[in-house]
């Protein structure tokens, strides 16, 4: 054992979590868990605690949840979130054809 694992420090690159992802990555899905906990609406925390629009924090989120770190992570969240989005899509889909789903 070398002198950095004795002590107890990580052995992940700064700015990476255990998992692979970034720190910011692993903040969104930490935030994707418990964003209901935060006051006011979801696009203003998002604002206020990641400095992006809500299309740009979407668009993060959406490549996030591809990922296999993000799936590796939390698979009950991640599965869920590409759940809801899958279900999204098809009822944007069905509205273009003209029917309900």
């Amino acid at each position: 054992m070398d002198a950095a694992n004795a002590l107890g420090a990580p052995t992940h690159a700064p700015g990476t979590s255990t998992s692979g992802l970034s720190e910011r990555d692993a903040a969104i899905l930490e935030f994707e868990r418990h964003w209901w906990k935060y006051a006011g609406a979801k696009e203003q925390a998002v604002r206020e605690q990641f400095d992006m629009s809500a299309t740009r924090y979407y668009q993060v989120l959406n490549a996030l949840i591809d990922t296999p770190e993000a799936l590796a992570d939390d698979p009950l969240l991640v599965r869920r979130l590409r759940r809801l989005r899958s279900a999204r899509q098809r009822q944007r889909s069905a509205r273009r054809l003209g029917f309900e789903v």
